[in-house]
């Protein structure tokens, strides 16, 4: 690690009427560190991966990211445009469903190729050339490039998604239950993905699941939340043996009684 943090949550919280979503959020994000959020549905981990990425604006609190064109700024503070910039540049998103995070009626190739676009890239022959070659990187066939991603299967249309996301070269990138609702033979061979791809571009990268397998793949450190707080943090490796909280307790239970 670095001494200077790449993405620093401060007191960060968001309420939904008179629903906390999440409150008082405070974490540093390293360069080429992953930290893992777990939490069961509705304990506040996807409200506050939208805060940090920016989809939701937060009610409190900074989230401060170390731009490459402009240094530190606060996301929270920044306009619409700017931050859109952000998720299109420096900054990725992927989704749980990965239609969410494609264009459906656009080619495969193309979904990847719009994204180098986005980044100033004008050569056609250049644009499709690095888009085959990612989708190969994420292993889908050169023979169905051109195929829209509904004829894809979900586990490739999750590599799809991916593909297009990591592209443009960001430094960080969101995930949220990257590996939800696939079958558990195709969920291994995506983190495989995943863990060769952050650790061969050395990303940084933040992922919410529910599952404590994905994290122990692929995080250096992990955040437990119940009722839109953090209960717990440490690192991974540690956390199954020795959970402190009563529901991180419960969260490693659940998984060796599986």
């Amino acid at each position: 690690m670095t001494e200077t943090a790449q993405l620093s949550a401060r007191d960060v919280g968001k309420s939904y009427d008179r629903h906390i979503g999440c409150a008082g959020v405070s974490f540093d994000l390293y360069p080429g560190e992953v930290i893992g959020i777990v939490g069961e549905s509705g304990s506040g981990k996807s409200t506050l991966l939208n805060c940090q990425a920016g989809h939701l604006v937060a009610d409190t609190g900074s989230v401060i990211f170390d731009t490459r064109a402009d240094g530190p700024r606060d996301t929270v503070a920044m306009s619409e445009p700017e931050r859109g910039m952000l998720a299109r540049t420096d900054r990725a998103f992927v989704h749980q469903h990965a239609q969410d995070g494609l264009r459906m009626g656009v080619r495969s190739s193309g979904n990847v190729g719009e994204r180098l676009m986005a980044v100033g890239a004008r050569r056609y022959g250049d644009i499709r050339t690095e888009a085959k070659e990612w989708l190969v990187r994420v292993e889908i066939d050169q023979d169905r490039i051109d195929e829209r991603p509904g004829t894809l299967s979900g586990g490739m249309q999750q590599r799809l998604q991916i593909a297009r996301n990591l592209v443009s070269g960001p430094r960080l990138v969101f995930m949220d239950e990257p590996t939800g609702g696939l079958d558990v033979s195709v969920q291994a061979l995506l983190l495989d993905l995943l863990r060769g791809l952050v650790r061969d571009m050395g990303l940084s990268a933040v992922i919410v699941t529910h599952d404590l397998a994905v994290v122990r793949l692929l995080a250096d450190r992990l955040m437990v939340m119940k009722s839109g707080r953090v209960v717990e943090n440490g690192l991974t490796d540690r956390f199954p043996d020795d959970p402190q909280h009563p529901y991180s307790q419960l969260l490693v239970s659940s998984v060796l009684q599986v």
